[in-house]
């Protein structure tokens, strides 16, 4: 690490914005994470070789992950989900704590349920398999940079799915609910069936931008801090939200026009 990777950031922004008028678009610092040196290695060609992408380094382990990573000030980590001393999840968690505008991108060769639903909690940003074409996962890795997230609509179609399953038995007041309002939890709800922001609105009568609010207010209040987050806590109280205009978590049908 050169002498003067240890020197602060200016103002934060978004990593390819420039410092300053005139001068080139920062690159992404990208960290990775695989205990398989072919794959680092072949990662590390990839993304290095692409402009406005530097690979600032490497580990083969979340130990090694956790001390190296945040000296180096990544914008996002690419993190295998399976390793030798743990899993990229914690470290996704762990390294957010420290460096929380990290975008964390989980890679993983498995296609797991369970892992998704932990990494979405973790916060990371994007979950693909490690089967992805090469510009694809360049893709990913501007994407999550830029603060969006990205991650498998049909696998996260399926998670929501199997959270709602049947069988599943919750009590009948969420306590994560507790902290939301009427409007919070009836917007909740229209999240975990996956409708837009300006989907919600025409549904509750309210303008994009109001929903956008809202949103934001119930995300700080529920301790997430990514939408896919809170779809996942909807899917898990769905029996509130499978119930228009009934329960604690309906929508009031005051003043609304009559259809």
């Amino acid at each position: 690490m050169d002498s003067t990777a240890a020197a602060p950031d200016p103002a934060p922004t978004d990593p390819g914005d420039p410092a300053e008028p005139g001068t080139p678009p920062r690159p992404i610092r990208v960290f990775l994470l695989d205990d398989h040196e072919v794959v680092r290695r072949g990662l590390r060609d990839l993304l290095g070789g692409e402009p406005g992408i530097e690979v600032v380094g490497e580990a083969a382990s979340g130990e090694q992950a956790l001390a190296r990573g945040p000296a180096l000030r990544p914008d996002v980590a690419v993190l295998d989900v399976r390793l030798p001393d743990g899993n990229g999840i914690t470290v996704c968690r762990e390294l957010r704590a420290l460096m929380p505008g990290l975008a964390c991108l989980m890679l993983t060769s498995f296609d797991d349920e369970d892992a998704l639903l932990d990494a979405i909690m973790a916060g990371a940003a994007g979950y693909v398999l490690k089967q992805i074409k090469g510009s694809d996962l360049v893709t990913a890795v501007r994407t999550v940079a830029s603060g969006q997230s990205l991650l498998d609509p049909a696998t996260t179609a399926r998670l929501m799915r199997s959270l709602r399953g049947p069988e599943s038995e919750l009590p009948p007041e969420d306590a994560r609910l507790s902290v939301l309002n009427e409007r919070e939890r009836a917007i909740l709800a229209l999240i975990g069936e996956g409708l837009t922001n300006r989907q919600i609105g025409g549904k509750l009568y309210l303008s994009e931008k109001t929903v956008k609010n809202h949103i934001s207010r119930m995300l700080a209040k529920l301790g997430v801090e990514r939408r896919v987050q809170a779809a996942v806590i909807a899917a898990q109280v769905a029996p509130l939200g499978e119930r228009p205009g009934a329960g604690p978590g309906a929508p009031s049908s005051r003043g609304r026009p009559a259809r």
